[in-house]
């Protein structure tokens, strides 16, 4: 019973048994051809079975597996191998076929490859997450034919394997080693010149030509009858909160991710970079109350944490609470702090809601308030309108555009920072902002 669930009968045979049906058909009308028909039909069964026998003498004939990564990385193409090993003595056809997670939703994936006699063979294809969450694979089916194409029999492996989808940790990766290496501008993050002595103190060392006259200690310098000068560095240990709004204004996609997927990558990167720098990274979320919370510190274990906080958060389709997030900073954020909120802004009244709170928190922290660029308005924008319609549109579009301008020029008014990005450029221009920030010793 077992081995006729496997069995599966092909295409081409029910081709062939239809051309004998006709040929058949024809037979009556030139009865000499019936014999002849007749002996077609016999070598078609026959071929079939030994077709059959072919495909089941082998007790293992064909042997898969599925290699998965130990977790997805979100918005990101992640490799799916398949190893295959053919066990029959002849060449044999093979039709793949993996049951993918439903999230993708690909009803017809399919490899068809020849293999040689006893070999191997390595696949790979890609599969783009945009959900976080878990992801189940199903069985991998691989059905191997003969020369004959008959009839098929079924392998299956691997069947019930879950894999997590968790935030960007390929992009993660890209910029880990430049964030060390201080080589984060090759990809496009601009270098500020630094300003002022925001600095902390290092050590006293001798003076070399090129050193800041300024920095001269004098006492030093009459104790050791020679110029001394004081070395300061970047001040470390400062506290970096990224903070995601996951209301409903988040849930806008892009490039089959939300703008909320958006954030949480980007606040993973910016975390790790801002360990790399020697600060402290924290982070939370918030809507109707805050949640998913990490306190900012800088220890080994850290970005796991904020790993695991960032893996299941998903909008609530509810206005976010301005009023709560205020309350839960001044309450448990007591030591002031780099600020990077992610939320969205599209008019500026909306802004104007939530003022009171985004300048209340200002007065303690140092605010960045990063919003998002409507980039299906720049179709409308740049197109020619020709019809009145089309005018309409475009006047609209360019207004809504324009709002977004104003909410900058707003917040630049109350001393609030702000980021206008693409979703797709939202990292880069997060830890530009974050760089330079700590060149010009803002915080």
């Amino acid at each position: 019973m077992k081995r006729l669930k496997s069995f599966y009968i092909q295409n081409r045979f029910f081709y062939a048994c239809i051309g004998v049906m006709i040929l058949f058909v024809i037979s009556f009308v030139f009865p000499v051809w019936f014999n002849t028909v007749r002996l077609l039909l016999l070598i078609l069964v026959a071929l079939a079975v030994l077709d059959t026998l072919f495909l089941y003498t082998a007790k293992k004939g064909i042997y898969g597996e599925r290699i998965v990564p130990e977790k997805l990385s979100n918005g990101d193409e992640n490799p799916i191998q398949l190893n295959i090993q053919n066990f029959y003595t002849v060449p044999v056809f093979v039709r793949v076929i993996d049951e993918v997670p439903e999230q993708f939703q690909l009803r017809n994936f399919k490899i068809d490859r020849k293999l040689a006699p006893s070999s191997s063979i390595t696949l790979e294809y890609q599969l783009r997450p945009t959900e976080r969450g878990e992801y189940h694979f199903g069985k991998l089916n691989i059905y191997a034919t003969s020369v004959f194409g008959l009839v098929a029999r079924r392998f299956s492996f691997n069947d019930g394997v879950m894999v997590p989808n968790y935030p960007s940790f390929i992009q993660l990766r890209k910029y880990n080693l430049l964030a060390i290496s201080n080589n984060l501008s090759q990809y496009g993050i601009k270098k500020v010149r630094k300003l002022g002595h925001t600095m902390e103190f290092e050590q006293i060392k001798d003076y070399v030509l090129g050193d800041d006259l300024r920095t001269i200690n004098w006492k030093a310098t009459a104790k050791k009858n020679q110029l001394m000068v004081n070395q300061f560095q970047d001040e470390k240990s400062q506290p970096i909160y990224s903070v995601i709004d996951k209301g409903r204004v988040m849930k806008m996609p892009f490039n089959g991710l939300s703008l909320l997927d958006y954030a949480v990558n980007a606040a993973l990167v910016i975390s790790n970079v801002a360990l790399k720098k020697q600060d402290k990274a924290g982070i939370f979320s918030f809507s109707k109350k805050v949640e998913n919370r990490v306190v900012a510190e800088r220890r080994t274990s850290q970005m796991n944490l904020i790993l695991e906080a960032l893996y299941n958060v998903n909008t609530n389709f509810f206005e976010s609470d301005f009023g709560r997030l205020y309350a839960d900073i001044k309450r448990n954020i007591t030591h002031r702090s780099l600020i990077l909120l992610y939320t969205n802004f599209e008019t500026l009244d909306g802004l104007h809601r939530q003022l009171p709170y985004l300048k209340g928190i200002a007065k303690s922290h140092l605010l960045v308030v990063i919003f998002f660029k409507n980039t299906e308005l720049n179709s409308l924008i740049h197109n020619k309108a020709e019809t009145v319609q089309q005018a309409y549109d475009k006047v609209i579009a360019e207004k809504f555009a324009f709002e977004k301008r104003l909410i900058v020029n707003e917040l630049k008014k109350y001393g609030i920072y702000s980021i206008l990005t693409t979703p797709e450029n939202l990292t880069i221009d997060t830890i530009n902002k974050y760089l330079e920030i700590k060149a010009r010793g803002l915080l």
